[in-house]
């Protein structure tokens, strides 16, 4: 294999380029949501890092042990560090994994051929991430989340409470296009989760900056049917920050990777392949 000038691969006879994807879960989520997508590209001859930030999926953290957004994005954080010299991934932040992928191009943006957030909080340079969350919570309302349930927070040093989404919240806004044993299998998978939202770090304004996380190349994945983070929110995150691409995916819910993976997965390739071209 030799490398391509934008950090992707091309096989020796001038094929097709070959990626490496790094997947990032949302809230109460983890890794295992993107089994169909990351089976998908690595069918395809891609690479297909899916990561559990702490305390989700099969992270052996609990929820009252991670006690800050750093500590929570701390395995997207410490894998893109350990990346080769030179190579350059795709980053896909879905839902809140979209902050976690703000930190990493905040701190990595050399090692990233681009950023995509698929139908998720992308918080504008020079604004604390926090008041993505707030508003997009004012946008939706109390009432919103349905039988999701918030928990006693059990570790006075993080501020909030945990959260768990509800049964009917996760079929009705979540994964009403998606197949119902995924759902299944989601319910029994989810986990509490922190939404950061009093951290200092997701509370400094001046952490995104236009010089690292604004030179990045960002894509957002604007998913009309998508009843979690409705369509008007999606597109007004967008118009807060300018010069970031949107493209379009059609007939997915909110779990996008899991209601509609073969689509997602194309796009995915065709805006790395974008991504790497001299």
């Amino acid at each position: 294999m030799e490398q391509s000038g934008g950090g992707g691969e091309v096989d020796g006879r001038g094929g097709r380029r070959r990626h490496h994807f790094f997947l990032v879960h949302g809230l109460c989520h983890g890794a295992w949501c993107w089994y169909k997508v990351a089976t998908a590209l690595r069918r395809a001859g891609h690479r297909a890092t899916a990561l559990d930030m702490a305390a989700s999926g099969a992270h052996p953290a609990r929820v009252d042990e991670v006690r800050t957004f750093e500590e929570y994005s701390s395995p997207l954080l410490d894998a893109l560090a350990a990346l080769p010299p030179g190579e350059r991934v795709v980053l896909v932040g879905h839902s809140q994994g979209g902050f976690s992928a703000a930190l990493a191009a905040e701190r990595f943006p050399e090692r990233l051929a681009a950023v995509v957030f698929l139908t998720a909080s992308m918080p504008p340079v020079g604004r604390p991430m926090a008041a993505t969350t707030e508003e997009y919570l004012s946008f939706v309302g109390a009432e919103f989340f349905l039988d999701s349930r918030e928990l006693e927070q059990t570790n006075p040093d993080i501020p909030g409470n945990p959260v768990i989404f509800g049964p009917n919240f996760m079929a009705q806004k979540l994964y009403q296009l998606s197949p119902p044993e995924d759902l299944t299998l989601a319910l029994s998978l989810i986990r509490p989760a922190n939404r950061f939202t009093g951290d200092a770090l997701v509370r400094d304004a001046g952490l995104l900056t236009e010089k690292k996380y604004g030179s990045t190349r960002r894509v957002f994945v604007l998913v009309e049917d998508d009843r979690g983070i409705p369509a008007e929110f999606q597109r007004r995150m967008v118009a807060h920050s300018p010069g970031v691409q949107t493209v379009d995916l059609a007939g997915a819910d909110h779990m996008a990777m899991i209601s509609s993976p073969a689509k997602l997965t194309n796009l995915l390739v065709r805006i790395a392949d974008k991504a790497q071209q001299p």
